[in-house]
């Protein structure tokens, strides 16, 4: 994976006038128009616990989230995961842009195949 997803405390309810559902449907709508496949399964690791995290596998990239945390683990997964790539020339719904620049920006990735 491309690192663990750390836990931000950032507040999704406020801001951007959208319930929690909304917001993680949006995040998911977004990463899929991107080509990132996004899953949502069980993960069990004995002694820590996981959200989730980005990784690549044969040219595609694949958002794998922790199906059992919270709607907000959810939430903070998928934008810390989108913020790794450039979006600024992609149209978001209003507020979503907002939203997703409360987190860090990380090493951008390329979205095209190698």
């Amino acid at each position: 994976m491309f690192g663990a997803v750390v836990k931000m405390k950032h507040s999704t309810k406020k801001n951007i006038g959208l319930d929690e559902s909304a917001l993680l449907g949006q995040l998911e709508e977004l990463a899929r128009s991107l080509g990132i496949q996004v899953r949502f399964e069980l993960i069990r690791k004995e002694g820590a616990s996981s959200t989730g995290g980005l990784c690549r596998l044969k040219g595609e990239y694949i958002l794998i989230i922790n199906s059992k945390a919270s709607l907000d683990d959810k939430i903070q997964t998928l934008a810390m995961a989108l913020n790794r790539f450039d979006i600024s020339q992609v149209y978001l719904k209003p507020g979503l842009r907002e939203f997703l620049d409360k987190f860090p920006v990380q090493t951008q990735l390329a979205l095209e195949q190698d």
